[in-house]
């Protein structure tokens, strides 16, 4: 999007050019360079867009989440705008990007003091220098006997313990993050395990490039001279068009992959080797968003046996997995039939059934039509969903153990009556 001083300058080349339409193409030239020689670039340069630096902390920012856990203004009260700077996009998005860092830092905080949990590094032997992340565990995730929680968020910027950023910013903090769930799931005494797949790499700043050597046929000029000349000649012009192109260049950045945990996929698997294949848990339950769902599939090819063993009941919140896309077998496509239910937006009621794009798992209404809010909306549902899965789940295993009881007991009277025989 241009900017005002950049507009101002295209009108001013407009009317100067239609000023002098029967002139010669030399002569045009000509105009159009003595006006531009006539612009201060430097002045002009004053009036782009304000520096790239933004506050640190929400105190500094001004603002503060009050008991409801919405984001208001520490002097105003008022929402969060975006549009802090009228025609400055850019700088409105970097600013708006400056707090979410902010804001995922203040998660993590929540989590720990709230949630009473603790962070764990992967991978489990990083060593000090390496690239490493962490997930979250509460006090009995891998002592747990009986229920396990496992949180899987979508893609993106959201990090351990969010849902969506854009929530948390506009909305408030129960619809934007996985607290309510870890709170509930606490209450209800599963153990928890929040992930967090979007932690995939460390960025750090590339080095400069050196200044190219000056070739053999370069002018004997000193290069003190020949660097004032080019200034004179070029640089401003150059400049010029890179300020108005890209405003501020930042820094350029190469990204360190943390070790098997490159990618989503990567971390989810990762995460179940280490972790939730070594819990105490009979019943592992797992809620995964958008991206998360798909995650959860490239886990079952890669682990059916385990999964199929250990989890109990998948809730996914408007999954953007796909079965056939991801060549998951029949077997899995069945297992989630039976034992997975993925709410998705729609304008339906919540929990209305709607129908399948797949054959895979079935699919309700979240009661939404924002894919951000499927998983707050269905909240009470997933919890619900959970219980009646593992109460299902134990009767089957009585009905299982009657039944093998009373094979071992009937056993022995056939064998004694056929040995009398």
């Amino acid at each position: 999007m241009l900017t005002r001083p950049c507009t101002f300058i295209l009108f001013i080349l407009w009317i100067t050019m239609a000023q002098i339409p029967g002139q010669e193409n030399k002569e045009k030239t000509t105009a159009l360079k003595d006006l531009l020689s006539r612009i201060d670039l430097d002045e002009l340069m004053k009036k782009d867009e304000p520096p790239l630096n933004f506050p640190k902390t929400l105190e500094e920012f001004e603002y503060a989440f009050n008991e409801q856990g919405r984001l208001r203004h520490t002097t105003t009260g008022e929402a969060y705008a975006f549009n802090a700077r009228e025609d400055l996009h850019r700088w409105n998005q970097k600013r708006y990007e400056a707090l979410g860092e902010i804001i995922t830092r203040y998660v993590y905080q929540l989590l720990e003091t709230k949630c009473n949990l603790t962070k764990e590094i992967v991978p489990v032997d990083a060593t000090a220098e390496e690239p490493r992340s962490f997930i979250y565990l509460s006090a009995d995730a891998m002592s747990n006997p009986t229920k396990l929680l496992v949180l899987i968020q979508g893609c993106g910027v959201v990090r351990a313990g969010q849902w969506a950023r854009r929530l948390i910013i506009n909305q408030d903090l129960d619809s934007g993050t996985q607290i309510p769930f870890i709170t509930r799931a606490q209450e209800e005494g599963y153990g928890v395990m929040v992930l967090n797949p979007n932690e995939n790499h460390l960025e750090v700043e590339r080095p400069a490039k050196p200044a190219p050597l000056p070739s053999p046929e370069a002018s004997d000029e000193p290069a003190e001279k020949r660097e004032r000349k080019d200034d004179r000649e070029s640089k401003k012009k150059r400049d010029f068009y890179e300020k108005y192109r890209n405003p501020q260049k930042e820094s350029e950045t190469e990204q360190i992959p943390i070790r098997e945990n490159g990618s989503p996929e990567e971390h989810v698997l990762y995460v179940w080797d280490h972790f939730v294949s070594k819990a105490a848990a009979r019943n592992v339950f797992v809620v995964a968003h958008s991206y998360g769902g798909l995650s959860l599939v490239e886990l079952m090819i890669q682990r059916e046996a385990q999964v199929k063993n250990r989890v109990c009941a998948v809730a996914m919140t408007d999954s953007i997995h796909n079965v056939w896309h991801q060549d998951a077998n029949k077997s899995i496509q069945e297992w989630l039939q039976q034992h997975c239910r993925n709410w998705v937006s729609s304008p339906e009621p919540l929990d209305t059934p709607v129908e399948p794009m797949l054959s895979d798992c079935p699919r309700v209404s979240a009661g939404t039509e924002r894919h951000e809010l499927t998983s707050w909306r269905s909240f009470n549902s997933i919890f619900q969903f959970f219980s009646e899965a593992l109460q299902t789940g134990e009767e089957e295993e009585t009905s299982n153990t009657v039944t093998t009881r009373s094979s071992h007991r009937t056993k022995p009277d056939h064998d004694h009556n056929h040995n009398d025989l």
